[in-house]
């Protein structure tokens, strides 16, 4: 089993088996994201598409997702926050 010290769980965890995306970003993922911090940004990745109405298949909605994500995985720019009064399931607001 891979270890790496996930940037999101700000601990050590089990690594992810591949590069889950492509280029220079997906093997920075692969080096400081565990599997579980990839399943949180899933899950976020998945809020942010719905309350913005994006398309992966629009290259411009594609940039603004990678935005996302280096804000949600590396706190990289000013996105990657939670959408306003938005709460997890379960959670509170």
């Amino acid at each position: 089993m891979r270890m790496v010290n996930c940037v999101v769980l700000k601990r050590e965890a089990e690594g992810l088996d591949i590069p889950p995306y492509p280029g220079e970003l997906g093997e920075r993922i692969y080096e400081n994201v565990s599997k579980q911090g990839w399943l949180d940004w899933l899950n976020r990745l998945t809020t942010i598409i719905n309350e913005n109405q994006l398309s992966t298949a629009d290259p411009s909605n594609v940039a603004l997702i990678e935005q996302h994500m280096r804000g949600f995985l590396f706190s990289e720019g000013d996105m990657g926050a939670a959408p306003e009064g938005f709460a997890a399931a379960g959670g509170k607001k």
